[in-house]
């Protein structure tokens, strides 16, 4: 593994070092010819050149200049072109559904062309006079690829389905890219989740967190130790490289102490890991959510007897512990207008009824009504006692009772007060419908809780920091709401309402939240 790391860092340093092949040298002037630019055209987005210097790399607006060379783009039938590169997760399904709706809705008609098995392109064409207005070029492979596709300049977008590492980081930063941490460059297109799946026919339907851990690093190998038949297990995985497989071992293994066995089966497409799982009965995987196929996906349980299963719902709202964001990333240059329409369009309404209809989990924020929390109230029961008085139970229920609970939640990074990227995306999805007026005449409010680690009005205190820093932040980046049009307050029950056991960092982490409740 450390090998296939050091091998992947060359090759990004390499990209990253590279200058694209059409590249040709041009010479933008001005109407008066007092202005002379000349260098490398490194793109044309229909409106803007790129132009690498002897002063660095320029952006020039075309309507202001002439341009002269070989290079030169054609200013009337310019065709927008732009690369998306990385997780076959993405590009399989969730790309291709959200490029026909943007068509669908811009009067465009779009045809798809496979071009090999690592790739294909959509072309759109202008539905009333049938001009080819863009092409759409999706490079199907893995989160890793994506990111070198990036940094070496052929790709516009990288499809990840993990934050970008530290080491690309620094590369994109010294490519000229700009942060790729910057909210501006990265968002999150769509929800999903890493899910442990069997065949139907396996009898085993429940399996502990540490058990799924150990399961993987190889250290149990037949499922009579969970319950099953006396058989050997098989393991299956998404391609190394691939954003899935990395969440498997960043945030199901590394908390264990654990390394990854050498017995798995990797598959290139997620798809055909569901179909292999599928037709084995003594197989586990863990997969994609919107592609489990058949499979059945196994509950996650733990010793205090909480157990979460996967849904929409579980996903939207982060409860699931093994979340995985879908990441569009973006370098520091403009993209052609029609690209950056199809970004505007990703984030609408009729975006996210595409994005559920493929079977992902969209951002639309649902409400949950109280009496439909009937698991987490049983658990609140559950834990009771002295540090959970029933006075503070009692205050939790007239409080929420009536009020419905946002699946818009808010949680945090590993050891740290830094929302995670899903709730980073969730802070700016509330500020715009705070903008926008959703939520006007109505009250919000934000409520904190924690783990059972430590004394429990520490950790109701700790809570309430954090249910006021996220509302903070929401105020903060909705800077063109109206004050006083929504009602904004802030409360925290600390560890009165546990989704999950204690006795694991995954379950403490699913217990610090801040969650969002409306009236």
């Amino acid at each position: 593994m450390g090998r296939y790391r050091a091998a992947a860092f060359a090759a990004l340093l390499l990209f990253a070092l590279a200058r694209p092949a059409a590249a040709q040298d041009v010479t933008l002037t001005s109407p008066d010819g007092a202005v002379e630019i000349t260098g490398t055209l490194l793109g044309f987005d229909g409106e803007f050149y790129r132009v690498d210097t002897r002063f660095g790399e320029l952006t020039v607006d075309g309507s202001g200049v002439s341009c002269d060379g070989p290079g030169c783009p054609s200013l009337t039938d310019f065709v927008a072109e732009v690369v998306l590169s990385g997780s076959s997760t993405m590009a399989e399904v969730l790309l291709p559904a959200l490029v026909e709706g943007f068509a669908l809705r811009h009067g465009l008609r779009a045809s798809r062309e496979t071009l090999d098995e690592s790739g294909f392109e959509y072309a759109l064409m202008r539905a009333d006079t049938g001009a080819l207005a863009a092409r759409f070029l999706f490079r199907v492979g893995t989160t890793d690829e994506g990111f070198a596709d990036l940094l070496a300049n052929e790709a516009d977008m990288v499809m990840a389905l993990r934050e970008i590492r530290r080491d690309e980081r620094t590369l994109a930063r010294e490519a000229g890219l700009g942060d790729m941490t910057d909210a501006s460059r990265s968002r999150v297109l769509a929800l999903d989740a890493v899910v442990p799946v069997v065949a139907a026919s396996n009898p085993v339907r429940r399996i502990s967190t540490p058990d799924l851990a150990r399961v993987f690093a190889g250290e149990i190998v037949n499922w009579s130790a969970l319950g099953g038949p006396d058989a050997p297990i098989s393991l299956h995985l998404p391609a190394e490289g691939s954003g899935l497989a990395q969440a498997v071992e960043d945030r199901l293994l590394r908390p264990a102490g654990l390394v990854l066995a050498a017995s798995v089966t990797r598959h290139r497409r997620s798809s055909a890991l569901a179909r292999a799982v599928t037709v084995d009965p003594f197989a586990v995987g863990m997969a994609s959510f919107a592609e489990t196929g058949q499979a059945r996906p196994l509950t996650l349980t733990g010793d205090c007897g909480f157990s979460l299963s996967v849904s929409r719902r579980t996903i939207k709202t982060e409860d699931y512990p093994l979340t995985a964001p879908m990441f569009l990333y973006l370098p520091a240059r403009r993209l052609p207008k029609l690209a950056r329409d199809f970004l505007a369009y990703s984030r609408s309404p009729a975006a996210q009824i595409v994005i559920r209809r493929a079977g992902f989990v969209d951002q639309s924020p649902e409400r949950i009504a109280l009496g439909a929390q009937g698991d987490r109230l049983a658990n609140a029961i559950a834990v009771a006692g002295n540090e959970v008085p029933l006075e503070e139970l009692q205050r939790m229920i007239a409080t929420m009772r009536p009020m419905a609970r946002l699946t818009t939640s808010f949680r945090f990074e590993t050891g740290s007060s830094r929302p995670d990227a899903q709730s980073r995306a969730n802070i700016d999805q509330l500020a715009r419908a705070l903008e926008t007026g959703l939520y006007d005449a109505r009250t919000l409010l934000f409520v904190g809780f924690s783990d059972g680690d430590g004394p429990a009005d520490a950790n109701r205190g700790i809570a309430l920091k954090r249910a006021r820093a996220v509302r903070d932040a929401v105020l903060a980046a909705a800077e063109t709401a109206a004050a006083g049009r929504t009602r904004i307050e802030i409360d925290a029950f600390g560890e009165a309402l546990p989704m999950a056991c204690d006795d694991s960092d995954w379950g403490r982490q699913v217990n610090r939240r801040v969650e969002v409740w409306v009236r």
